[in-house]
């Protein structure tokens, strides 16, 4: 599948998507987000394909925002449009992969940037990592999930205060708050965060997905996270993987995963 966008790449069982428009700082306009959906959506479904790492062209930016020329003359009923179509399509649809989504944030995330790695399930950046919600700057909020997606993760003070004032905080400010996990060099981050998806590489994929929907039920309204994780334990052990990874334990060997 060829894409406008963005570029990807397989290796081992690990895909980097690298979003490609240099020119704009990797901005994300519609048809980014689009080329996004598609390849996280192809990439899902790839059995080849263990974990996704999505990232920015170049050291200056992962994504520096949005596009603001596609909606700048938006209506009410336009800019809620875009929210929700864009929230379906990208964000959310990440954050619910049963597959795990890392970003490699090298340079800016700013806006709809800092919203894209934040519906990754974790994120790595380089030093010199800049990231903040600016939207209130241009009249607006976050749209694609940062009201959300911030307090979880840095707490609902520190999102309060980053979203009103509208800063960006350091790459080393943002592992402090528990924003990003690792803070290495540009020369090291995609290097670093492979090391990552190769350790999770090694780990039974069915119950991998398992983890990610039960760490997820803990912060949706109407679900109960314990009971996901109580069902999703039980279905791990109908699994071939289960029973390879118990063997294999008793065996003193090293388990070879299926998924399945």
């Amino acid at each position: 599948m060829s894409y406008e966008n963005i570029l990807v790449a397989i290796e081992e069982r690990i895909a980097t998507i690298t979003i490609n428009r240099p020119a704009k700082l990797n901005a994300l306009n519609k048809a980014t987000i689009s080329d996004l959906s598609k390849a996280v959506s192809a990439l899902g479904s790839d059995e080849n394909v263990r974990v996704i790492i999505i990232t920015g062209t170049g050291e200056k930016a992962f994504v520096a925002g949005a596009d603001i020329s596609e909606f700048a003359n938006y209506n009410v009923v336009e800019g809620a449009q875009l929210a929700a179509e864009g929230q379906e399509a990208l964000f959310d649809f990440i954050e619910n992969l049963r597959k795990p989504v890392i970003a490699a944030v090298n340079g800016f995330a700013l806006g709809g940037g800092l919203e894209l790695a934040m519906a990754c399930h974790f994120r790595i950046a380089s030093d010199n990592a800049k990231m903040g919600l600016p939207e209130v700057t241009l009249g607006l909020i976050p749209g694609y999930g940062g009201t959300q997606r911030l307090p979880q993760l840095v707490g609902k003070g520190r999102a309060m205060e980053m979203i009103m004032t509208a800063a960006m905080i350091s790459a080393e400010e943002a592992e402090k708050f528990g924003l990003v996990n690792h803070v290495v060099s540009q020369a090291e981050l995609l290097s670093f965060t492979t090391v990552i998806a190769q350790k999770i590489i090694k780990n039974a994929p069915f119950a991998i997905g398992k983890a990610i929907k039960s760490i997820n039920a803990n912060f949706k309204d109407g679900k109960n996270g314990f009971e996901t994780e109580i069902k999703s334990f039980g279905e791990c052990f109908g699994t071939a993987d289960f029973k390879e990874g118990t063997t294999a334990f008793l065996e003193k060997r090293k388990a070879e995963f299926t998924g399945k």
